[in-house]
This record gives structure tokens, sequence and C-alpha cells, in this order.
């Protein structure tokens, strides 16, 4: 899932000429303790209520004030795992969304996050989920399905997608019918698939578990 499918499309972004007040009225009816700033439909920074809620003339525009996090935002092709990422290290609510032309495109909540990591759990289901990127000349889901059953195990479902990173490179993601991968990833990392990313209930390396302990502990639950 990528941060353009998480846009949330009912928190609009405030505008240069906007006033303090405003701001500050919208945080509140959107319950985020951000809003991002924009000017012709570039993203200026974020306008937060910890700098917001300290000024004395609240008729101000937020062209007279200083916005944070001007540097944060991801490109809509992002994971939305990079998107907790920018969401946990800077401590912030709200994560802007660019294209490749570095308009904003929108926002993305941290309570959007949350769903989009419900939604990948509820798909892992029981087994576990492979992902491998590869150039798009070397696919053949043929020999890779025979490499797995080898090792008797069986292929639930395959998706193939772009390399957002890459390209000339592919993305495979496989369902699999077992919670050990470490045979499957030794024989596919012997015939050079490179392995981009694990899920399963058991590995202490699971990366969505991993990022999931990281967003509890950034919304101290």
């Amino acid at each position: 899932m990528i941060a353009e499918e998480l846009i949330n499309q009912m928190i609009p972004p405030l505008k240069l000429y906007d006033t303090v007040e405003k701001a500050l009225r919208w945080m509140d009816e959107f319950r985020v303790n951000e809003l991002p700033v924009v000017r012709n439909r570039k993203y200026m920074g974020l306008a937060t209520e910890t700098s917001l809620v300290e000024l004395n003339d609240r008729s101000i525009t937020l062209e007279q004030v200083t916005l944070d996090f001007q540097d944060v935002s991801v490109m809509h092709f992002q994971h939305f795992y990079d998107v907790m990422e920018a969401a946990i290290k800077n401590k912030i609510q709200v994560v802007p969304v660019l294209d490749e032309e570095q308009d904003y495109m929108g926002i993305i909540t941290i309570n959007d996050t949350l769903a989009a990591f419900g939604q990948m759990s509820a798909l892992q289901g029981q087994g576990s989920i492979l992902v491998l990127s590869m150039p798009e000349r070397d696919y053949s889901l043929s020999q890779i399905s025979r490499l797995i059953e080898e090792e008797n195990v069986k292929i639930l479902s395959a998706y193939v997608s772009p390399d957002e990173l890459d390209p000339f490179q592919i993305k495979l993601t496989l369902k699999l019918n077992t919670s050990d991968l470490s045979r499957i990833i030794a024989t596919l990392e012997r015939f050079q698939y490179r392995i981009t990313a694990q899920f399963n209930d058991s590995n202490k390396y699971d990366v969505g578990r991993d990022r999931l302990d990281m967003l509890f502990k950034y919304l101290d639950i």
C-alpha cells in the first residue's frame, strides 16, 4: 500500500493568507495538531498548534509566522511504512504527500496509517508474506514456484507490481502457507533473488511488527 492510496481527502490545506485563528479552528475541527500550508500547490510547511497557541495576535496570517517541518514529506509512491517512519521520527500527526513535481497532493494522518496496518495484518492471515525484487526480464513465476514447492511450501497468491525505486525492477509479493521463511529465503537468495520484506507472526525480524511497535511507542499506547 502506497502513500497516494492513503491520502485523507477530508482535510484541506491552509493557505498563506489564512489567519492563525482559522488554522487553530481547523485543527480543533479535524482533531489534529498540525495542518499543511501550501502556496500555488507547493508545500510550504506545517502550521503547528504548539507554535500558534503562543501567539497573542491570532488575526495575523500564516505568511507572518514561521512554519515547521518544511522538509518533511513523502512522495506519493512511497510505502505506508515510510509514512509511519516520517510521523514517528518527527512526532507529527499528519504527513504531507508530494508528486514528482513537488506539488502538494494531500496529507495522511496517523490514524490513516493505523488503518493501513490493520488492512495489511488482515491480508496476512495465517502463513507469511514475502516480497522479492528483480529485473523484469528475470521474472518467471514458474521457476520461483518450483523453488518454493521443492521446500514443501505452497504459494497461495502472487501479485506483481512496479518497483517505485527502480523503473527497471518489479516487485513480486507472495502469500505462502508457512510461517517459517528461513529455508525459502535461503533458497531464493541462492538463486540471486533479492528479498526486500517479509511478514509473519513468529519471526522476530518481521518488518511489520517492528514498525507497529515503533508506532505504538510513538502513540504511547
